[in-house]
């Protein structure tokens, strides 16, 4: 892995007549696509029967107008668009997951990660259950339809089943009649509820999506809460409310999000221009221009380039159109696809100084043919600049690092030694100590990726294919 990965996202939407859902649902994850990219999928609710498609791609590519239409009208459905976590690239771990059982039938959305994901899993096949695929999000349907055939409604089932469940879960539930949404007590992903003008309720991991769903944002989904919908309108469930210190993923901020969401009241776009004012506070080098990498890294420039007086130029045009078909079967491709994704406007590097904004740093493979883009255009310096702290620590909850020793900040001991693998004049990064300015506040945020400190127990997470290995890895 040489960039980071997004995990996932989900989307809900019930009407109070029947409507088309479907499409309502697939402009909603078009907005959430850059949370996933492996695979999406959409189910729809008719009067109590449950139709879906999953399929692997892009959510352009999987809907056509003839799936979209097979699909039918109905009064709810939920989307998924996904990057594999915990469970690889398995047709089987596509979402939703439908799943039939003798109370009724449920359809099941996750973005998030389960920290023992393993250990209930086994209790479940060793009670018999038979898994499909091999995603923690099965072990979440399974728990909630086990206390489900002893609870009186779905939502009582999750309540329970939220007892049992640790790590990040934002989830979405549709069964016959209503939609639940519930998000973990830490409330490391985010989730948001929306409401269209005739009366339609929306859920949502980023405003975004509401907005591209024509829902006004009414408010976010509270760290622990249970929301049921249904034709009478909303309920909230708060048992799982403040058991817990808030923990929302401080890198929604700085790179998952699309900086038109707002989240926990923040806004992204806001909080990545403060970023980028707070490393020009402690820059010390002169440049000529402030160029930021596409897409998390241009606000950043921008607040970089309005704190120090450095002109904001555009360095880079990206080319949108490359999707998950673009492959590179040969080594002499893989080394190109930098190239192709990214291009540099020669007018506004060449002959000139430049900061470069990046939003984080991984192995550094990535980076150095950034840098490299730039001093063949013609740059004559180039300093890069990271809206993040360096990463040092894996991920548990829903961010694909989940292996230490790749990153390049433990590979080395100093930031100077790590300038000059990447080939930069100079380098900085974002200090630990400024994450919670980005939010306006000194806690409530997850920085474990960057600090090893985390806010819940990780150690029976394990690794991200933990449920993929092959005999002789065992």
């Amino acid at each position: 892995m040489e960039t980071l990965h997004e995990e996932c996202g989900v989307f809900g939407i019930l009407e109070p007549y029947q409507a088309d859902t479907a499409a309502s649902t697939y402009f909603g994850l078009y907005a959430l696509q850059h949370r996933g990219q492996e695979s999406c999928g959409i189910a729809v609710c008719d009067s109590g029967v449950m139709t879906q498609y999953r399929e692997e791609g892009l959510v352009s590519e999987v809907f056509t107008p003839d799936i979209l239409h097979a699909l039918g009208k109905g009064q709810m459905a939920v989307g998924h668009v996904r990057y594999s976590t915990t469970g690889g690239q398995n047709r089987n771990n596509i979402q939703p997951l439908v799943i039939r059982h003798i109370k009724g039938n449920l359809a099941l959305v996750h973005n998030g990660n389960l920290t023992n994901a393993s250990e209930l899993r086994s209790s479940f096949e060793l009670s018999g259950a038979i898994f499909h695929g091999t995603s923690d999000t099965e072990a979440i349907a399974y728990e909630i339809v086990r206390h489900r055939l002893q609870c009186g409604s779905t939502e009582e089932a999750v309540e329970h089943a939220m007892y049992y469940l640790d790590g990040a879960y934002s989830c979405i539930v549709m069964t016959a009649q209503k939609l639940i949404a519930f998000r973990d007590p830490n409330g490391f992903r985010p989730l948001c509820i929306g409401k269209k003008q005739n009366g339609a309720y929306v859920i949502a991991s980023e405003s975004c999506a509401l907005d591209a769903a024509g829902a006004n944002f009414l408010r976010d989904v509270q760290a622990g809460e249970i929301v049921v919908i249904n034709e009478k309108g909303l309920s909230s469930i708060q048992t799982h409310c403040q058991k817990k210190i808030p923990s929302i993923c401080i890198f929604e901020y700085i790179y998952f999000a699309r900086p038109d969401s707002i989240i926990g009241g923040i806004s992204v776009h806001h909080a990545r221009i403060c970023a980028g004012k707070l490393l020009a506070q402690k820059n010390t080098v002169k440049a000529d221009v402030v160029i930021g990498v596409p897409d998390s890294g241009l606000d950043a420039a921008l607040g970089f380039s309005q704190e120090s007086g450095i002109p904001y130029g555009i360095g880079f045009i990206k080319n949108k159109y490359i999707g998950r078909s673009f492959i590179q079967p040969e080594q002499s491709q893989r080394e190109n696809a930098v190239r192709i994704k990214l291009n540099v406007i020669r007018e506004t590097v060449a002959g000139k100084r430049v900061i470069m904004i990046d939003d984080s740093i991984v192995r550094g493979t990535t980076s150095a043919k950034i840098v490299q883009l730039l001093r063949d255009a013609g740059a004559t310096e180039v300093h890069v600049r990271i809206s993040s702290p360096p990463f040092l620590h894996g991920c548990y909850f829903g961010t694909d690092i989940d292996s230490e020793e790749n990153l390049i900040a433990n590979q080395y001991q100093s930031v100077t030694e790590i300038a000059d693998y990447i080939g930069a004049d100079s380098l900085d990064y974002l200090p630990v100590s400024e994450l919670g300015t980005l939010i306006g506040q000194k806690n409530g945020f997850c920085q474990g990726c960057f600090t090893g400190n985390y806010p819940v127990d990780v150690s029976k997470a394990g690794k991200k294919n933990k449920f993929d290995k092959k005999l002789n890895e065992t």
